[in-house]
């Protein structure tokens, strides 16, 4: 099956796939390591999110391919694209996996990196900045803080079939925990009443954050109570992260505003 050693998996010499995070979507975000897997790719197999400005980085010969998985909406069948991946690699090419964020978080790295495994091809990972930390970033407030939050759990609205996966709700109501939620579109309101009742405040500070570290990027601070209704003034297309937790008090601090109201933030590019 191969072994692994410094996130590389060795198995038969072929063609050979990365799988490449794009980060939130700034380009300057991208990694020197990411960039140099692009410059070398013969083919880039990317995702809806990854945005314009990181593909520019692959080198002009490179052939790409739209592979598009948003969480929600029409996508490609994910062994359509495990199977693309191994066929290229097969054919002696070196094949970027490009994926917005960090390719092992929600990012069914596990599906493509055992395809890997199976056909005998090498896969090489490339972490990427987290869209959590381009959403905290993009807000000014660490996602941990002495006395507000000692740890940080990210957890996805977005199940295999599209349903709200049954998460630990007690967890997610834990007040001295950070909360990021992926894919969020659709269960925001199922979500936040779940955790509620499991005991989060609902006075809790909360921020949806829309195309997290890009020009266009916005955001609104607001309360757990308020943030279904608040979170559709957002623009509907782009990537939405939520973030949940006391880490938040810095930003509403900041803004000198009254914890049960919300606010716009807008973003210079």
């Amino acid at each position: 099956m191969g072994d692994v050693v410094s996130g590389v998996f060795h198995v038969a010499a072929r063609g050979r796939v990365y799988l490449v995070g794009a980060g939130p979507g700034d380009p300057e975000l991208l990694t020197l390591r990411a960039v140099r897997a692009l410059q070398s790719a013969d083919v880039i197999l990317f995702d809806d999110l990854v945005s314009q400005q990181v593909l520019d980085f692959a080198r002009r010969e490179a052939r790409k391919i739209l592979v598009g998985k948003t969480g929600h909406g029409p996508a490609c069948q994910q062994s359509d694209i495990n199977a693309l991946m191994v066929k290229l690699a097969r054919e002696g090419r070196r094949v970027v996996r490009l994926k917005g964020g960090d390719p092992l978080v929600f990012a069914r790295a596990t599906e493509e990196i055992e395809a890997c495994r199976v056909a005998g091809i090498a896969a090489t990972i490339v972490p990427g900045i987290s869209a959590a930390q381009g959403a905290a970033c993009d807000l000014g407030v660490p996602l941990t803080g002495r006395g507000r939050a000692r740890r940080v759990q990210f957890v996805t609205a977005h199940a295999k079939d599209g349903s709200l996966p049954d998460l630990d709700w007690r967890s997610l109501a834990d007040p001295d925990a950070t909360t990021a939620v992926y894919m969020p579109r659709g269960h925001l309101a199922a979500l936040v009443e779940k955790t509620i009742a499991a005991g989060l405040s609902p006075d809790t500070p909360a921020a949806a954050i829309v195309n997290a570290t890009r020009e266009n990027r916005r955001s609104i601070v607001t309360t757990v109570r308020a943030l279904p209704a608040v979170a559709t003034t957002l623009p509907s297309e782009g990537p939405l992260m939520v973030l949940i937790g006391a880490a938040l008090d810095e930003v509403a601090q900041r803004q000198g505003r009254d914890p049960s109201s919300h606010r716009m933030l807008q973003h210079a590019g």
